[in-house]
């Protein structure tokens, strides 16, 4: 099929109310042409007229592509079994699970007796839920410990505000209990009446824990609130069920509380008091606190203490600090722990026996996959149940026997329409940085291509938080891509945990630039090894990944033939010196705070706002959500904006907002598959692949 005639560029939305702001920031006069398009109250008719004449202009600019994104929608969902169902999960007298039915956007949480006596309840349907809504998202979906309330919390507007509700699952009807503007989570004490939940602060923080007994009427009470706020107030239980852990977290130090979960009305006793820089998780286990840390422990490593005493004095090292393995997760059974591992890159199990911890390594023979743990709601179990997975094996859901490490694959996730992973292969290369550290690439194709240079190639980054969702997963949609020549890469960039805490230390605060330069030395490394070529290249990231597009495409343009960027926190140095918007002070340990001047000119230096400058810009594609409550929809709009202005090129450049949606864009499956759709087409014509 021939490309669709160039795209019209001519008819790009005008710029409104455009003014000359100037912010004087520690004596720097800092341009802010756009400054007028930020409105907190997400209902200024200007900047909404803006919005949607630049989602009529994507539209219009797209028009040409629009039989090739429905073909590129009907083969995604012609691949996916849409009529799906997860393994069941045991967990006391139920199997648990959830599926997934043709038509309909959400999952239906259901059960069914585990002696297989009687016939399955569906507890939650998400689909029926979701009714009068444009926008439905899950948070917790919270079973009580006997098995006769479930309270689940969600989101309407993609605003990341929630309202929990509860069901008695004996009669099937809703209790009255209705708690508005919460946050995500809610879990249950062992009483069974008896629930906790958190509420957010005006810059959208979680900072307070609320209790709320069922049938009470008025205000619940304040448990707790965290006044500092660079913390967040999380709460999860234990593996056992036995504790309630209240956990504060920055992006760098950590302070728990833990409370008997069969004694709600107690206060939370403090585990250890937070140390600035020192990170720490606790779990219960028999007689034991386990306590999964940093402290002089870089990667992380495993103490415990005794329940009855557990201070300082009595902490006691299990898994001592490896300088090549992070230990990245701990999961408690009566009999065994179960460890996450990091080593050169690639996750691992480790599964601890009693007496003694003995331990035990389960392998895999890929050079690159992902391995995590899943569905394990039972605690007196010798079975642990995972998720193994790579660039071309589909996801797999095993069983794992923790005495013999004998495995069970209960489900292989079904690639409709002839997938044969033998025709494609994953391999892992790596590209010289600046400063001469090697800087891992997976890659997934087809098999027998040429290293020629006339491959396209989407390549994908992230670098931040420390960050392993980077980690090689399979993903059907992306045969759409590959099946048409693409070579997919992944860039495993300093400022992610790809490599452990280290890699993570070495792309953050003042080593920021490290994440921008590996991810350029990616790029220079696939081209000159014939993967691809700058008139092939592709860039791809959302969030903290689309910061790292917009640094990338101002630093090198000339790399890249086209780049996604979804939701990008693009405008670093307006936001950052904002401390009445989400996340701005909590972020300080992540990018640094820009009121100390050293740090404000290191941010400045790369800022992708403030750094665009006349060049001709690759292809963009940006996306923004109006609700979204971690990167304003401002900060995609406000760049696109000035991207036009400055840029040189005849190039398309275009903004998509989803009105009704937030951070995570749509909130249906096929809403979202819809989406990716449009992004491949974009990529695909964009990068000269044929339909």
């Amino acid at each position: 099929m021939s490309a669709p005639d160039r795209f019209d560029l001519t008819h790009a939305p005008p710029v409104a109310n455009r003014c000359s702001h100037v912010n004087d920031y520690l004596g720097n006069k800092i341009a802010d042409p756009y400054h007028w398009m930020r409105d907190d109250t997400r209902e200024d008719e200007t900047v909404l007229t803006h919005l949607k004449a630049e989602n009529a202009y994507t539209e219009a600019v797209m028009a040409p592509l629009r039989s090739r994104v429905e073909t590129l929608f009907e083969e995604m969902v012609a691949r996916i079994k849409e009529d799906d169902e997860t393994p069941p999960a045991r967990w006391g007298p139920f199997l648990y699970y959830s599926r997934t039915e043709k038509g309909k956007q959400y999952r239906i949480f259901c059960r069914r007796p585990g002696d297989g006596s009687g016939p399955e309840q569906v507890y939650l349907d998400a689909n029926r839920e979701a009714e009068g809504h444009d926008y439905y998202r899950l948070g917790a979906v919270s079973i009580s410990p006997d098995h006769r309330m479930v309270a689940w919390a969600a989101d309407t507007d993609g605003g990341e505000t929630y309202t929990i509700r509860v069901r008695d699952l004996v009669s099937g009807e809703n209790l009255p209990d209705t708690i508005r503007g919460a946050y995500a989570g809610v879990e249950w004490a062992a009483d069974n009446r008896t629930l906790f939940y958190t509420t957010l602060d005006e810059t959208h923080r979680p900072y307070r824990l609320h209790r709320h007994v069922l049938g009470a009427k008025g205000e619940d009470p304040v448990v707790f609130e965290e006044t500092d706020e660079s913390f967040f107030l999380g709460l999860y239980k234990t593996r056992s069920g036995r504790y309630l852990v209240l956990h504060l977290r920055s992006n760098d130090t950590n302070e728990a509380h833990y409370l008997d979960a069969a004694d709600p009305t107690r206060e939370f006793t403090l585990f250890d008091l937070r140390k600035k820089g020192v990170e720490y998780s606790i779990d219960h286990w028999g007689d034991r606190f386990l306590i999964h840390t940093n402290e002089d422990a870089i990667n992380f490593r495993l103490l415990e203490t005794p329940l009855s005493d557990p201070r300082r004095a009595n902490w006691r090292e299990v898994l001592p600090h490896r300088p090549d393995v992070q230990l990245e997760d701990v999961h408690p059974f009566r009999d065994h722990i179960v460890v996450l591992e990091r080593h050169e890159g690639v996750g691992r199990l480790r599964v601890l026996a009693m007496p003694g911890y003995r331990a035990q390594d389960v392998r895999f023979d890929e050079p690159a996959y992902s391995v995590t743990p899943t569905a394990n709601p039972e605690y007196e179990t010798a079975t642990v149940r995972f998720v193994y997975e790579s660039l071309v094996s589909p996801e797999t859901t095993i069983d794992l026997d923790m005495n013999t490490l004998e495995r069970t694959v209960l489900k292989v996730e079904e690639v409709l329409g002839g997938y044969r992973p033998e025709e494609y292969t994953t391999e892992r290369t790596s590209a010289t940085a600046a400063d001469g550290v090697r800087v891992p690439i997976t890659l997934v194709h087809r098999k027998g291509i040429d290293l020629d240079g006339n491959n396209p190639l989407l390549l994908y980054g992230y670098g931040a938080y420390g960050s392993t969702h980077t980690d090689p997963g399979f993903h059907s949609l992306r045969l759409s891509l590959i099946d048409r020549g693409f070579v997919f890469a992944i860039a495993h960039v300093r400022g992610g945990g790809d490599l452990g805490r280290p890699w993570y230390e070495a792309g953050k605060l003042e080593h920021k630039m490290n994440t921008f330069t590996d991810f350029i030395a990616c790029a220079e490394h696939l081209i000159a090894s014939g993967y691809t070529s700058p008139a092939r290249l592709a860039i791809r990231g959302g969030s903290a990944g689309g910061l790292l597009v917009g640094v990338v495409v101002n630093m090198r343009p000339e790399l890249f033939r086209a780049a996604v960027c979804k939701v990008p926190f693009v405008d670093v140095i307006n936001t950052m010196l904002d401390p009445g918007l989400p996340l701005t002070v909590i972020e300080y340990d992540e990018w640094g705070n820009p009121n100390d001047p050293e740090v404000f000119q290191r941010m400045l230096a790369y800022s992708p706002y403030d750094n665009i400058r006349s060049q001709a810009y690759p292809n963009l594609f940006v996306t923004g959500g109006l609700t979204d409550p971690r990167v304003a929809y401002w900060e995609p709009a406000k760049w696109v904006a000035r991207i036009r202005e400055h840029h040189t090129g005849d190039n398309v450049v275009l903004l998509k907002t989803d009105l009704g949606a937030g951070h995570g864009g749509p909130s249906g499956r096929y809403d979202s598959i819809r989406e990716m759709a449009l992004e491949y087409a974009f990529l695909i014509e964009r990068c000269g692949a044929g339909f």
